[in-house]
């Protein structure tokens, strides 16, 4: 059963911080497998990736068919259901819109010793996009995954989605439609990461990977890194809401769901000022449970890991979500902005009670890539920036080298670095001083 709790209570600290430092997921050392699939492909290329998805997706591809074609592509499409097609429109336009007011500003100037210096921000030249699961992947995560990308300028990207059996679902052939990707690989796995990372004779590799994935795609990530840039590890969802005693039970409850459904080891967790309503909350989950599809995933998710917690006020809310630093965090309360200004760490502020975070996930705009396992302390969601990087730029001139020289002459020197001082001395037509 989930856990229940009132801050206050004796104990209280610490049954708190074993619920918030719960290991939720089952970790199995995979790195040495992982390592041996990255050094095959950095040495075999394509021989190595093809022998891989056979062996893993049962899959007999040659280098010439490890490519999804533009006609695939456009008869995918074609398949869908226009409906679909129309919200998957609407949530890119929505994505697109919001991350074009993420791009940062480049800037000049001259300072008042006349050093002229900026910053200047440009796209990465290639990303990757790994996509999980084959014909259960989410076409929404496509869209999240990729728009950023696109808005930022990134001019080739890649997506590798891994086809068990050759099925792959359209939906997804159609989200890297309207995203624009450039190219897609029936290919899965730690070869489908080594193959974006070091590349093949068919696949150039890229300067950047990001998107979720099994075990092995996340060891796989941890090891290119410093080869290729990375996006995050993910771990299990979460979701954590703040919601006072007018709130409908049943909404709530099916907004804890949503996180529990997922994975087994998801956590979703309610903190309210009404020991009643949270009373409510947790039988209306019972209620929910019995007719979801995914019942037997939430149902342990939430017994294992799900907490009801009750506060007296909500500013003594506060410090709790800072604690636990969600992924997901709701504030289903009368006026959320004030309480949410108070908040520091979190992935992403659902405000009021008409916000579920399932819009979030769809068609809310920003991003649903978002830190989990209190990395929310440190980092962010997914983002344009995540897709570029920054230059600084400085220029001397005769008379601004004169004013600022002598002074890095000195801290070379204090430093022992003699080559750097001379460098400037140089310059300044006193070598040696």
């Amino acid at each position: 059963m989930p856990v229940e709790l009132r801050a206050g209570d004796a104990g209280f600290a610490e049954a708190f911080d074993r619920l918030i430092n719960d290991k939720r997921e089952t970790s199995h050392d995979v790195n040495a497998v992982v390592a041996e699939i990255l050094e095959a492909v950095r040495r075999d290329g394509d021989a190595a990736v093809l022998a891989y998805t056979k062996r893993f997706d049962r899959l007999d591809l040659t280098a010439e068919t490890l490519r999804v074609t533009a006609d695939e592509v456009e008869a995918a499409y074609a398949a869908c259901d226009p409906d679909l097609l129309d919200v998957l429109e609407l949530a890119a336009s929505r994505i697109r819109a919001y991350h074009e007011r993420q791009l940062p500003e480049s800037f000049h100037y001259t300072d008042d010793a006349g050093v002229r210096l900026g910053s200047r921000w440009r796209a990465v030249q290639a990303a990757g996009l790994y996509v999980p699961g084959g014909t259960a992947a989410y076409p929404s995560s496509v869209l999240m995954n990729t728009l950023p990308a696109k808005v930022a300028g990134v001019q080739r990207l890649v997506m590798c989605v891994p086809t068990p059996d050759g099925k792959l679902n359209p939906l997804v052939l159609a989200a890297a439609k309207i995203a624009g990707v450039d190219e897609i690989y029936r290919i899965g796995g730690a070869q489908a990461v080594a193959a974006m990372a070091y590349g093949t004779a068919t696949i150039a590799p890229v300067d950047k990977i990001v998107g979720p994935g099994n075990a092995f795609v996340a060891a796989a990530k941890r090891q290119v890194f410093g080869t290729v840039g990375i996006d995050s590890i993910a771990g299990p969802s979460e979701i954590l809401v703040v919601a006072d005693g007018a709130n409908d039970p049943t909404w709530i409850a099916a907004d804890l769901l949503s996180q529990a459904e997922h994975d087994t080891a998801s956590q979703s967790i309610l903190i309210t000022t009404d020991a009643a309503f949270g009373k409510a909350v947790m039988q209306a989950v019972e209620t929910l449970l019995e007719t979801l599809p995914r019942a037997e995933i939430a149902r342990k998710s939430w017994a294992d890991h799900g907490a009801v917690v009750v506060v007296d006020s909500l500013d003594a809310a506060v410090p709790l979500v800072d604690q636990v630093a969600p992924e997901h965090l709701e504030l289903a309360v009368d006026d959320p902005e004030p309480l949410a200004e108070k908040i520091t760490n979190a992935g992403a502020i659902f405000l009021g009670r008409h916000t579920p975070e399932a819009i979030g996930d769809y068609v809310g705009g920003p991003n649903h890539v978002l830190p989990t396992a209190r990395s929310a302390r440190f980092s962010s969601g997914l983002g344009v920036v995540d897709f570029m990087k920054r230059t600084s730029l400085l220029g001397c001139d005769a008379r601004s080298l004169a004013g600022i020289g002598p002074a890095a002459v000195k801290l070379a020197d204090a430093e022992g670095l003699q080559a750097h001082g001379l460098s400037v001395s140089l310059r300044l037509g006193k070598p040696g001083e």
